[in-house]
Parts: structure tokens; C-alpha cells; sequence
């Protein structure tokens, strides 16, 4: 399984959704980025809050929350 695609059961991501840095469940996961892949669409990275604070990651603009 490619390591930046969430689970099946983490579909919906965002609240209540999935890190992708820590690759588990978060309550308190955002929108931070977008990963352009070749072939297929693109795929939104969310990032919990521990996350975000540890690497510095910013929230995407327009999305916070989302």
C-alpha cells in the first residue's frame, strides 16, 4: 500500500480523520498539503496537531477545518 494514501476506514480525513506524517487516527487533523502523483489524482495529506507543531507544517489556506 502506498504510504501516503489513507486507509479505507480513514476515508474523510480532516476532524476525526488520519495523519499521514504519524500514519494513524487523529481528532484533530488538517488539510496542510497536496501530493501530485503521475498518474492518478492527486492526493490531500493532513497532518494532527502534534504533527503539524513537530515539523513546522501550516494548515493549506481555505481549508482549515474543512
Amino acid at each position: 500500500m502506498d504510504a501516503h494514501i489513507r486507509p479505507s476506514g480513514a476515508a474523510g480525513a480532516g476532524t476525526d480523520g488520519w495523519c499521514h506524517w504519524h500514519k494513524g487516527p487523529s481528532g484533530s487533523a488538517e488539510f496542510v498539503d497536496v501530493l501530485e502523483r503521475q498518474s492518478g489524482p492527486p492526493i490531500e495529506l493532513y497532518a494532527c496537531a502534534p504533527c503539524r507543531e513537530q515539523r513546522g507544517l501550516v494548515p493549506a489556506p481555505g481549508r482549515v477545518g474543512a
